[in-house]
């Protein structure tokens, strides 16, 4: 599957002029429309929709998050989808801060491919496990604080230690050394999912899954597991995604002790990134019961934790119903209701994403100076985290383009918000 975050050129495989990535994504999708000569109706024929909801797209007066209908589109505009998302804000557009090949680099490498091929005469130098350990543990809580140009500096040098640590694991310490790569590949896979490379996120991932199953730990694999839906959601494979979220869900809860805190959290977070994948694919039923599913985790955990970094409590369940709210286009909810979560007490990376979600539910409704604000907020908390969303991005560019003009000089603090997104040049 084409990643839905791939790099627009400027070009598709073609050979053909693509769309400017000044676009919105409904002026995206009238472009390649025209380059194919379809009419409105023809072209929301083939995606299963009607013309009145495309001219609303195309005109910027509807949002459209749901990655299934982006394929059809997509698909029917013979393009991918990273044509009509855009180029996403890469990170070695900021100063001093290297982009995600070296992480490339280390996740591809030849040797990972076969142990028979790249077999190493003698036995290989030992590795301790307990430096691994810190490090992996300390970029997980830059990943929290929504650090996330500091996790990709050392995300290639980590891989790099998980894997001398599975080519080192005997019988003795095998298990601990497959858990600590394993740990490395989750974080990885979620980094990797929250800056839209989701190709390299699924790699990340099976390695995660494929490590944990070796450590024999079932937490670990319930964890790596919960990596995995985080990949197959940045990749637009919603049904898998929940396939996967709740077969784990339900073979740690047959595994583990009733109640036990850290069994709890992960099986919560599970129900959490599945119900997410649910409203995506607009099944309210299935998305509500699993949400309810969550929050009676959440009720026996019985506060808000921390766990194997799941964030997993009443509030983070709060947070889910907001951003479910806002996939199955229940937009005036999540604008009501979205202020009144207190997220204070949870990792920035968490508050941050709520913010997020906020500003969109309120720049939908037109509430586009409290919208900036809530964006200004999040953006002081964790600039990564604001700046290469590619769907912030497209919030700010239709918020500019309706802004009034006033002395010939939009709102300075939208305009800087914008070029810092790089949604206007």
């Amino acid at each position: 599957m084409v990643s839905p975050w791939l790099v627009l050129s400027g070009w598709h495989p073609g050979g053909m002029r693509g769309a400017d990535d000044r676009l919105t994504l409904g002026e995206r999708i009238a472009f390649y429309r025209a380059r194919r000569g379809l009419t409105q109706a023809q072209l929301a024929q083939l995606a299963g929709r009607s013309a009145d909801w495309l001219s609303k797209i195309e005109r910027g007066e509807r949002q459209l998050r749901n990655i299934d209908t982006l394929a059809a589109l997509a698909g029917a505009l013979r393009v991918s989808l990273g044509d009509l998302l855009g180029q996403p804000v890469l990170l070695e557009d900021e100063p001093g801060i290297p982009d995600v090949p070296a992480v490339r680099d280390a996740l591809m490498a030849p040797a990972r491919l076969s142990r028979v091929l790249y077999a190493q005469p003698g036995a290989a130098a030992p590795v301790e496990a307990e430096p691994a350990v810190r490090l992996v543990e300390f970029a997980w809580a830059d990943y929290q604080r929504g650090r996330l140009g500091q996790v990709v500096v050392s995300l290639a040098s980590l891989i790099r230690r998980a894997q001398q640590l599975e080519d080192t694991a005997d019988s003795l310490a095998g298990r601990r050394h497959w858990a600590i790569s394993s740990r490395t590949h989750h974080l990885a896979a979620t980094t990797l999912a929250k800056l839209g490379e989701a190709d390299l996120s699924w790699i990340a991932a099976e390695r995660a899954v494929a490590a944990a199953d070796r450590s024999d730990d079932v937490l670990v694999i319930a964890s790596a597991a919960r990596a995995a839906t985080h990949a197959l959601l940045a990749a637009g494979r919603l049904d898998d995604a929940v396939e996967l979220g709740e077969t784990a869900a339900t073979w740690l809860a047959e595994r583990t002790r009733a109640g036990s805190p850290a069994a709890l959290s992960l099986i919560g977070m599970l129900h959490l990134r599945t119900a997410v994948a649910a409203a995506r694919s607009q099944d309210r039923a299935t998305a509500h019961e699993l949400l309810d599913r969550a929050e009676h985790a959440a009720t026996r955990l019985g506060h808000d934790a921390n766990h194997w970094q799941t964030a997993f409590g009443p509030t983070n369940v709060a947070l889910h119903r907001i951003s479910a709210a806002l996939d199955l286009g229940d937009v005036a909810w999540a604008a009501e209701h979205g202020p009144d979560v207190d997220a204070g007490g949870l990792p920035v990376e968490r508050q941050v994403t709520h913010l997020v979600d906020t500003a969109l539910a309120l720049a939908h409704l037109a509430r586009d100076t409290d919208a900036v604000g809530l964006l200004l907020t999040a953006e002081r908390q964790s600039p990564a985290l604001v700046r290469h969303s590619s769907t912030v991005r497209e919030t700010v560019k239709a918020m500019y383009r309706r802004a009034p003009v006033t002395g010939g000089a939009r709102s300075s603090d939208l305009l800087a918000l914008a070029q810092r997104c790089r949604a206007v040049r």
